[in-house]
């Protein structure tokens, strides 16, 4: 690594084949990121960003990029957990997630999750641009020190927009130097995983849906237009699954 820290950028396209399938024109990585195809599951191409090395470090700037176009449905998602570090560059470490989706598409992007080791300093950001009648599964899991670690310090911003309007724009900061109160009962309340679960889709209009608690630590937000968003806080990685599951699962029931 220099001193100027790693750089790496991911890139994979979606396209509908013609055939009722989704084809891959473009599944590019390079440094640690390296996006690989899987099975398919019927007309929904699957993608895989696999780690080649451990990170992002501090100074490390890691981008993903992911274009579906219209009638192709992607699943993306990673094949283990992106552990922040501390490292010998100095700065923050970055890493910026671009999600774009054609009307009539549909796109998952549900990585592992993100843990924040003492001492690293990472910024994130996810910034989905949707065109009228796509659709969208997100989830993000932040996990604030291994085991029995103190957090380091983690920044994450979510925006999801359909045709330039904006849908959800949030930010959170975790850890040492962040704003205070982010540990209080307003924010995490002392729990140690947070994560998010955003729904778009265009049966999901305004008003469908009612805020709610869905259980100990999370709830159901409607947004301003056709999606919901679902938060979610608990003690460690695997209680925020569960629930982030749990929300997921009666969603889709709602749905039916």
């Amino acid at each position: 690594m220099t001193s100027a820290g790693v750089r790496a950028r991911a890139r994979i396209e979606a396209r509908a084949d013609g055939r009722g399938g989704t084809a891959l024109p473009v599944l590019a990585g390079d440094g640690p990121l390296a996006p690989r195809r899987t099975r398919a599951h019927g007309t929904e191409a699957r993608v895989l960003l696999v780690g080649a090395m451990s990170g992002p470090l501090g100074g490390d700037r890691f981008s993903v990029e992911a274009q579906v176009g219209q009638g192709a449905r992607l699943h993306l998602g990673s094949a283990a957990a992106t552990l922040a570090l501390p490292g010998q560059a100095k700065g923050e470490a970055r890493y910026d997630v671009r999600l774009d989706v054609a009307a009539g598409a549909e796109l998952h992007w549900l990585p592992e999750q993100l843990i924040s080791a003492r001492g690293s300093d990472l910024h994130v950001t996810t910034r989905a641009e949707l065109a009228p009648g796509a659709r969208l599964l997100l989830r993000e899991e932040q996990v604030l020190g291994r085991a029995g670690e103190e957090s380091g310090r983690l920044t994450s911003r979510l925006t999801v927009r359909i045709a330039g309007t904006t849908l959800l724009d949030q930010e959170l900061s975790c850890g040492p130097g962040a704003p205070g109160g982010w540990d209080g009962p307003a924010v995490l309340g002392g729990q140690r995983a947070v994560g998010q679960l955003v729904l778009v889709t265009p049966e999901l209009q305004e008003g469908t849906a009612e805020a709610r608690m869905l259980g100990e630590g999370t709830a159901l937000m409607p947004l301003a237009g056709p999606g919901v968003l679902v938060s979610a806080v608990a003690p460690d990685a695997l209680a925020l699954r569960r629930r982030l599951d749990e929300a997921l699962a009666l969603l889709t029931a709602d749905r039916k």
